[in-house]
């Protein structure tokens, strides 16, 4: 066991594959992990999937009670308020320093604003809890520093919200947030980000929408500097093609759909969501609950235990950078 802080483990809806998938993950690793969730259902998952009855050595348990015993594949709004506990002690743990780092397992979204919490995302409350204004989502198709990195200009929007939303102010704090955390977490002193247009063509020299000439153009000029190479606005449908897109350290794309669908068919088993911008690290798994074999003891745990391994890996590089 290394003498580094443990990653918090948030697991998920305990309805849904989290508690499988973060059980096998964590006990796959021999980096230290804090699952964060009730003891007795861990343990019995564990139990479940034959994994060893004891605790590994790297592996410990911050217990918090269900309201309610779960039932795999059956939502129940009654372990809402567990679920989002299990949210608030990560967020309380790492900032006391009691742990290095966030992982998340998948959440559902529905059953917890059935069950009377505002939330669309453990991206936007891990900011609020942090009380950070912005905060930026990053895709990567694997823990593996070269792998495809896809960040976010908006997140969970109705599509006709974006245009809105990308602003020259919200595209500038964007991009500063996504620059620094390629330099912190990655180690890449001179981050090349290639920015996707908002319209067909890049907006086809404002044939097909403005915003490249009135908002995207008009940031990058500006933001043009020593620190990094910004490229764009380039037509979404081109900015992936191979040949080009090795030599980008990320993406940025303008909405959700708009980059995440090549992220997922480039790497959805060892997908990870970063969200950048907080004061500690956070990853996650790249998929939902999956209710519909939830109990199984099938679920591939592949995307979880790549977000643990790339918590470790940023953690580790973000306390080199500001040794």
């Amino acid at each position: 066991m290394t003498n580094r802080k443990p990653i918090a483990v948030t697991t998920g809806e305990p309805a849904g594959i989290g508690p499988e998938v973060s059980v096998r993950a964590a006990w796959s690793t021999t980096e230290p992990v804090l699952l964060i969730g009730d003891r007795g259902m861990l343990l019995e998952t564990a139990r479940r999937l034959g994994l060893a009855p004891e605790l590994p050595g790297n592996v410990r348990i911050h217990h918090v009670p269900l309201r309610e015993l779960s039932v795999p594949g059956r939502l129940s709004r009654a372990n809402a308020p567990y679920v989002i506990e299990t949210l608030a002690e990560a967020h309380r743990l790492v900032t006391a320093g009691e742990a290095g780092a966030v992982a998340t397992a998948p959440v559902q979204k529905s059953i917890l604003i059935e069950g009377g919490y505002r939330f669309t995302g453990h991206t936007e409350f891990f900011a609020e809890a942090a009380g950070v204004g912005r905060v930026v989502m990053m895709l990567v198709s694997s823990p593996k520093c070269d792998a495809l990195k896809v960040a976010l200009a908006t997140t969970h929007l109705p599509l006709r919200e974006v245009p809105d939303a990308v602003t020259q102010e919200s595209l500038t704090e964007v991009i500063t947030i996504l620059r620094r955390g390629l330099v912190e977490g990655y180690g890449i002193d001179h981050p090349v980000i290639a920015v996707a247009g908002l319209n067909p063509h890049a907006g086809e020299n404002g044939h097909m929408g403005r915003e490249e000439i009135e908002v995207i153009e008009p940031v990058l000029a500006r933001m043009a500097d020593s620190d990094s190479t910004l490229v764009g606005p380039l037509p979404a449908d081109t900015i992936f093609v191979p040949g080009k897109m090795e030599r980008w350290d990320a993406v940025l794309c303008m909405y959700h759909d708009q980059g995440l669908p090549v992220l997922k068919h480039v790497g959805f088993a060892e997908g990870v969501n970063v969200t950048l911008g907080l004061p500690y690290v956070r990853t996650s798994a790249d998929h939902g609950t999956a209710l519909d074999i939830a109990g199984r003891g099938v679920a591939d745990a592949r995307s979880m235990a790549a977000a643990l391994e790339l918590a470790h890996t940023l953690q580790k590089n973000r306390d080199a950078r500001m040794a």
